[in-house]
């Protein structure tokens, strides 16, 4: 069984025990969280919302919020002497999912 989940404007699949990385959410390490359910799949078939699922829903819980690897940007106006680097860390909640009801 597996179903398919939004959150931060992306989509996921996911299956039971599945550990993913979603954008950073608010809430606390260790809470439990619920996601949007676009689609999902069992025995009957699958099941497709317009937009959501009725009845259906992925539970999970968070284990982290943390940030990413650091990536650096450079940017130069060629002939001018002008040039900048930057450095940005993505932040983002890695979770776990618990449950899948469809």
């Amino acid at each position: 069984m597996f179903a398919v989940i939004e959150t931060g404007g992306k989509q996921y699949k996911v299956e039971n025990n599945d550990v993913i990385f979603v954008e950073k959410l608010d809430v606390e390490d260790g809470a439990t969280v619920e996601f949007k359910v676009v689609a999902v799949s069992s025995d009957e078939g699958i099941k497709v919302g317009k937009p959501y699922v009725d009845g259906a829903s992925v539970t999970a819980e968070v284990i982290k919020s943390a940030k990413g690897k650091k990536i650096y940007v450079e940017t130069y106006k060629p002939k001018k002497g002008e040039k900048r680097k930057m450095g940005h860390r993505q932040p983002y909640t890695k979770v776990e999912i618990k449950s899948i009801v469809g």
